[in-house]
């Protein structure tokens, strides 16, 4: 899978340790990277200490990524006098989607670069700095920082991303029953910091002015960077290089290559916008377009690679599948930063027993459940062992779920003469806990599927396609958020919810077959 395991999985195929890489640095003979052997330690809640480390990372990367989203499309839409950048409220959701659209195409260079160049540690440890950077840089109360800014935290998130996952994947052996409650205990410790974001960010952003929001999600990745250094000790690859290196000679091409290209697509970006070709909305069809192509071209070139087996390919089929589903699941979740934020705002009562709140605070609503429901479900599947349901039945509820939470919400927002009506907090809420279980459901069966059925020499590169498929979610988003408004609103949610549940039926339909082409991955 990986690389790291000390044995063959169950299908009997190399774990990554032979020839998978043509010109990679690891031979057959080459020694594991450093770290705990996968599957020995116990030290963290019966989990590998390394865990811990990870899902601390994570709690302060979302604390800063979602915070900063949760008022990311209202710094957008909010008027100039009042610092925002004065955009038409479809705009700004559109424009919010494209740079997650971003974020997570870069990922797959994020996965690249660690799998051939950086290693997984030091491709973390790079994206988390930058990340820092970018948040920094948002801090300053001008345009152009901003931009610069999200460019920051697009590239070093899709550093981090993708290896952290693989990461958590490398603590645990193929057949360890532990791993899908790892999994689900790390997505804990992810909306921890997604429950806690919104809050502060949220509070300081509206109250105090965007900006110091900004302030307060660089602090947080600060914190993150500080306790991953510390506790790398537990983690393997810590000290060793890229476990599929290039070549010197084509490590220095490579690094040559990606430089002269990323300062002629700067320069070139650059031209384009001073002649006013590269408008914002050409900006956002172009990343769309790219994250339509970006996920056919990457599962052809693993379909057809040399160092991909045939057991692999057969399971990259089933694969697939997994794919679209999270691709419809996420275009609703991602929506709870967007659409569903700038409802919240207009809409949404943002008083509870006397309280005022913010209208950002629906957002930590999301992260409170999945963190009061993930090691709920982490004990029903380490209780039910491999008497768990499928992957793939996993998945498919948690895109149910998301269509019904979109279908939810055409109750509260039917029968209105006009736009001013104003709805009962609960109903964003309940829309929320199904969101939330949902995403659980999806991300945290999703990636451990992905660490599983990962041909061995593309490891970090099939996590980052996992999350291609977040980035064409919301390239998707970004095309169909500009109905927001032009649809009346239990239309616009009532078709998109009904898309997702029709989808999570046919995945549940395909089960049998699912199951069988996945085998032995359960």
């Amino acid at each position: 899978m990986s690389g790291t395991e000390t044995e063959p999985d169950a299908t009997g195929d190399d774990d990554g340790h032979g020839d998978h890489s043509s010109g990679g640095s690891r031979g057959s003979g080459s020694p594991p990277p450093d770290g705990p052997p996968p599957g020995d330690d116990h030290a963290f809640l019966g989990q590998p200490r390394g865990l811990l480390t990870l899902s601390g990372l994570e709690v302060w990367e979302r604390f800063s990524f979602l915070g900063m989203q949760a008022i990311l499309v209202l710094y957008f839409a909010d008027s100039v006098t009042n610092d925002g950048l004065g955009m038409d409220p479809a705009t700004a959701a559109s424009v919010s989607a494209a740079y997650g659209t971003l974020v997570y195409l870069v990922s797959v260079a994020g996965g690249w670069l660690a799998d051939r160049i950086l290693g997984s540690y030091r491709a973390v440890l790079w994206g988390g700095i930058l990340i820092a950077c970018g948040h920094y840089a948002m801090a300053v109360p001008t345009a152009g920082m901003t931009w610069t800014g999200l460019g920051l935290i697009s590239a070093g998130t899709g550093l981090l991303k993708p290896n952290v996952a693989t990461m958590v994947g490398k603590l645990y052996r193929t057949d360890d029953d532990r791993r899908d409650a790892g999994f689900a205990l790390y997505y804990m410790g992810i909306n921890i910091g997604a429950f806690l974001g919104p809050l502060i960010t949220g509070w300081l952003g509206e109250n105090e002015g965007w900006h110091w929001g900004f302030s307060a999600a660089a602090f947080g990745m600060t914190l993150g960077l500080i306790q991953y250094v510390a506790g790398r000790r537990h983690l393997a690859g810590s000290k060793h290089s890229a476990e599929y290196a290039l070549a010197p000679d084509a490590m220095r091409r490579a690094v040559l290559l990606i430089t002269v290209g990323l300062l002629a697509l700067a320069a070139l970006a650059g031209l384009l916008a001073g002649t006013g070709w590269l408008t914002m909305d050409r900006f956002v069809d172009a990343l769309t377009l790219i994250s339509v192509i970006a996920p056919v071209v990457y599962f052809a070139v693993m379909f057809k690679s040399p160092r991909v087996s045939a057991a692999e390919r057969g399971r990259l089929r089933p694969y697939v599948v997994l794919f679209l589903a999270s691709v419809v699941f996420n275009f609703i979740l991602f929506q709870a930063y967007s659409t569903m934020m700038l409802l919240a705002s207009t809409n949404a009562e943002t008083t509870i027993l006397g309280f005022d709140f913010p209208a950002s605070w629906y957002a930590s609503a999301l992260g409170a459940f999945e963190v009061a429901l993930a090691p709920v479900v982490a004990a029903v599947w380490a209780r039910m062992g491999h008497r768990q349901p499928h992957a793939s039945q996993k998945i498919a509820l948690g895109v149910v779920l998301g269509g019904l939470s979109f279908l939810l919400m055409v109750l509260p927002t039917s029968g209105h003469a006009d736009d001013t009506y104003r709805m009962a907090a609960w109903w964003i809420v309940g829309s929320y806990l199904l969101l939330g279980l949902g995403d659980i459901l999806v991300e945290t069966s999703g990636m451990s599927a992905t660490t599983k059925l990962a041909p061995a020499a593309f490891s970090s590169q099939t996590m980052a396609l996992w999350f291609l498929s977040l980035a064409l979610a919301n390239g998707i988003q970004a095309q169909i958020v500009k109905l927001y408004g032009v649809l009346s609103q239990p239309v616009y949610f009532g078709i998109n919810g009904a898309i997702a549940v029709a989808a999570g039926l046919a995945v549940m339909a395909a089960a049998p077959w699912l199951r069988r082409t996945m085998h032995p991955v359960h």
